[in-house]
């Protein structure tokens, strides 16, 4: 009997599609944090397989979970687990990379466009004003986007994604990436920047699509947008601290960034402590209609949210019944182990 938990899972309801996948020799143990449900000693000690969301995973669960032989993080950020403390143990851990990537896409672009052709302001103008909110220049941030450079940090698969979506606009992309090996830029026909400077001086819209590590935390800070495109957007829907929001709110108010579309932030829910966060929850006037926020909710579609949770068990048994690897996160540290 194989024997999976989800510590905090953050699907409702039965463990359905998890029961399928898994068949009549795998146990599934579903436990949901906001709830208040209790993870039991012996729960974590018979585990050999752990699927987690957004929980903190490192030495203190490994040493509840003797028996457990990999980590499956549901989504494509794996930041929350100590990759090198795993390894230590000879636990792989694996992510789920392509389950939300065109809805990650589409979400990206979809901020972008209610920016630029100010969808979402004209509604609300509408709404307060009636007759006199029938106005085409009440949004600040309408602009044409044929031709213009839309330019993207990270081209994984949802920055591809994105990017082959707004040339279908007629925009012009750029990226930033120093892990693409060369030709990706040929493959693709897309203009790759080698630094990050030159990147943000050139592009009209930058869209952030890489993940939270050391090198990318705060990697849009007040020096990165004093280096953007007079009025820019910027969209992040990657990981939130790899954006400083005070340097965000300082390049609204110079008008260095024309708008800025965020579906992650540095601290989730929303933080009123935050004054980027205070201003646009105030609706003060001169943000009015350019701060667009979501509840880190890019990745959800009910297709999406389906697709997360077979890639994840799928994950975890292919690897414990047959073997098989797929999208691990620390092979060199199960590497240094194995030495």
């Amino acid at each position: 009997m194989i024997r999976v938990l989800y510590p905090d899972a953050s699907f409702r309801g039965e463990p359905d599609i998890e029961r399928e996948v898994g068949g009549a020799d795998t146990e599934i143990e579903v436990h949901r944090i906001r709830s208040g449900s209790v993870i039991s000693a012996e729960s974590w000690a018979k585990c050999d397989a752990v699927i987690m969301t957004r929980m903190n995973f490192g030495e203190a669960e490994l040493a509840r979970a003797p028996r457990c032989r990999i980590v499956v993080r549901m989504g494509v950020g794996y930041d929350t687990v100590d990759l090198a403390a795993c390894g230590r143990r000879g636990v792989a851990v694996c992510n789920v990379p392509d389950y939300g990537t065109t809805d990650v896409a589409d979400h990206a672009i979809a901020m972008m466009l209610s920016l630029a052709r100010g969808t979402a302001r004209y509604n609300e103008v509408l709404r307060a004003e009636l007759a006199q909110g029938w106005r085409y220049d009440a949004p600040s941030t309408v602009r044409r986007l044929r031709g213009a450079v839309f330019g993207v940090i990270g081209l994984g698969a949802i920055g591809t994604a994105a990017a082959l979506r707004a040339r279908a606009f007629g925009m012009a992309v750029r990226f930033y990436d120093p892990y693409i090996l060369p030709g990706r830029d040929l493959a693709l026909g897309f203009e790759r920047d080698m630094k990050l400077e030159a990147l943000l001086a050139a592009a009209d819209v930058v869209t952030i699509h890489a993940p939270l590590t050391d090198e990318t935390r705060r990697m849009i800070d007040d020096g990165a947008v004093a280096r953007m495109k007079e009025g820019a957007l910027l969209i992040n829907a990657a990981r939130g601290p790899i954006v400083d929001t005070a340097a965000v709110l300082a390049g609204l108010k110079t008008g260095r960034i024309g708008g800025v579309g965020l579906d992650v932030l540095p601290k989730e829910p929303l933080d009123l402590a935050d004054p980027l966060i205070a201003a646009w929850h105030a609706d003060e006037p001169w943000i009015r209609g350019r701060v667009l926020l979501s509840p880190h909710a890019a990745f959800y579609s009910a297709a999406s949210f389906a697709d997360q949770r077979r890639k994840s068990i799928e994950t975890a048994l292919r690897y414990l019944r047959d073997g098989i690897l797929v999208n691990c996160v620390n092979a060199e540290f199960l590497r240094r182990n194995e030495q």
